[in-house]
């Protein structure tokens, strides 16, 4: 196994990566809550653990990888008091909430397939563990760690706290000084301290989504699902559980409260979130109007963009910045990035197509070699550095030169010899595809058609009609393509 090195939000340190089951790994991330089109922040936290999840199993470990929808439990305002937002988003639409629900975890899956980003190993939903958070709720009151108040459940973090608990550690926040900010909140009255928080709520006639328990008709609070569904699918400890960093508190602070007071033990060994966006250097926000969604960065169809742009040049754009920094929104960073990724995509192009044919008596030179297995030395320290993606894609430029060296016969196969270029070819491909999740962003049924194209530009060429030539260059350019005119052939490559 490579010495993979991650960041801890509870240490607040790089540590090394020591699964406790290996090769298993457990990793558990916050999915999103499905009341309305998932957002970029989303997809950014979400691409950086597909990463990891990408990375882990590439280096040689068996990964169970569990990523929830949150689809009831979660209030407006992420606090306890107020309406459900799948609920009130079932009103205003005048729909039965589980519409909302598969519309929108609809939406979120199809969002994530066209950014490439795998699938976990289970994807269970809060709706369907209402059973063991009714469970962990009376654990929890059993061990004198809740108590019930007008029908409603909540957490005592004063209690828990005495009995050697430590709320506030994963976000660095006291105790004594939240108290001291805490200003009083509607529903406060039912709690014996207001940084309690709901195991479970009663539902007020109003709330379309309840469920019967031992307390009367409620729902469970958000930060409760999350605790069950990491602990039935991976155990009272597992390796890794990630999210976004608004999750740090009071979400995840909550997670590791519920667990240890149920199950007597910290539940997870390795905290990591991902940093915020922003846009041109401001907050992304709605009230700002400088939030935009995947499918409008896709389509361009946003005013504060330029152009579209596809999903694998948002994907190469997210990459180049390690995912603990935070990844700033402009139009002239993204078409720096189609840039970048469009070199990356020819040189997979090229590089796929490509055998090792040598019978020249050029003399081998280990040199090419050597620098070949520097660079890919180089993606894996980088990586193995909290997956700093920048660091690898910057390798796999230096692994690039090489191809285009090759395609252009700046450097001849013989010189290469045969042994670099199956190291340059196998570890191009595996690094961009596997490891980093992009790809080539073909039209359609396009290898038969440009195979036709490129027949009939070489006889326009051939016979001087350069009316013709200039169409078929044309056509190729409004598919964001170029025709290649090289020394023996003619061939096609994407627009740098």
């Amino acid at each position: 196994m490579q010495a993979l090195k991650i960041y801890n939000t509870l240490s607040r340190e790089k540590e090394l990566f020591e699964p406790l089951n290996a090769p298993h790994v457990g990793m558990y991330v916050c999915g999103p809550t499905v009341y309305n089109y998932v957002h970029l922040g989303n997809l950014r936290t979400f691409t950086s653990f597909d990463i990891l999840y990408r990375y882990l199993n590439h280096i040689g470990y068996k990964v169970r990888y569990v990523r929830n929808i949150t689809d009831v439990g979660h209030l407006v305002g992420d606090g306890d008091e107020g309406e459900d937002k799948i609920g009130k988003m079932a009103k205003l639409e005048k729909l039965e909430p589980m519409e909302i629900v598969y519309r929108y975890t609809n939406d979120f899956h199809n969002v994530l397939r066209t950014f490439n980003l795998l699938p976990p190993s289970i994807e269970p939903t809060a709706t369907g563990h209402i059973v063991e958070q009714i469970e962990t709720t009376q654990i929890l009151l059993q061990k004198g760690l809740a108590y019930e108040s007008n029908g409603s459940v909540y957490f005592d973090i004063e209690a828990y706290n005495k009995q050697g608990g430590d709320y506030g550690k994963l976000s660095g926040r006291i105790l004594d000084d939240l108290l001291t900010e805490t200003r009083d909140l509607d529903g406060v009255g039912e709690k014996r301290n207001p940084l309690d928080f709901a195991l479970w709520k009663k539902a007020s006639p109003e709330h379309i989504m309840r469920w019967p328990s031992p307390w009367g008709n409620g729902f469970p609070g958000w930060h409760l699902e999350c605790t069950c569904m990491s602990h039935k699918y991976l155990g009272a400890q597992f390796d890794i559980h990630g999210g976004g960093m608004d999750l740090k508190f009071p979400h995840h602070e909550c997670e590791i409260a519920q667990a240890k007071g149920a199950y007597d033990q910290a539940p997870v060994k390795y905290w990591m979130h991902t940093n915020m966006l922003t846009v041109n250097g401001q907050k992304m926000s709605k009230s700002l109007g400088n939030s935009f969604l995947p499918s409008e960065l896709i389509a361009g169809s946003h005013p504060l963009l330029d152009q579209a742009y596809s999903p694998m040049t948002v994907r190469f754009f997210m990459l180049q910045s390690q995912y603990r920094s935070t990844l700033d929104f402009s139009n002239d960073a993204l078409k720096a990035a189609q840039k970048g990724y469009k070199r990356l995509a020819n040189g997979l192009k090229i590089i796929r197509k490509m055998e090792f044919v040598s019978d020249e008596t050029l003399a081998f030179d280990d040199k090419h070699l050597i620098e070949i297995n520097q660079a890919i030395q180089g993606f894996y320290d980088g990586m193995n550095d909290d997956l700093n993606t920048a660091i690898g894609i910057a390798q796999l430029f230096n692994l690039l030169k090489k191809i285009n060296q090759l395609y252009t016969g700046q450097l001849s196969l013989a010189i290469l010899g045969k042994e670099g270029f199956e190291k340059l070819k196998s570890n191009y491909i595996t690094l961009m595809e596997d490891v980093l999740g992009l790809k080539e962003e073909k039209p359609a049924d396009w290898e038969a058609l440009s195979k036709g194209l490129l027949s009939l530009y070489k006889d326009f060429k051939f016979h001087k009609n350069y009316e013709k030539v200039d169409e078929i260059r044309t056509y190729f350019k409004e598919m964001g393509l170029l025709v290649k005119d090289l020394k023996n052939t003619t061939d096609w490559g994407y627009e740098e």
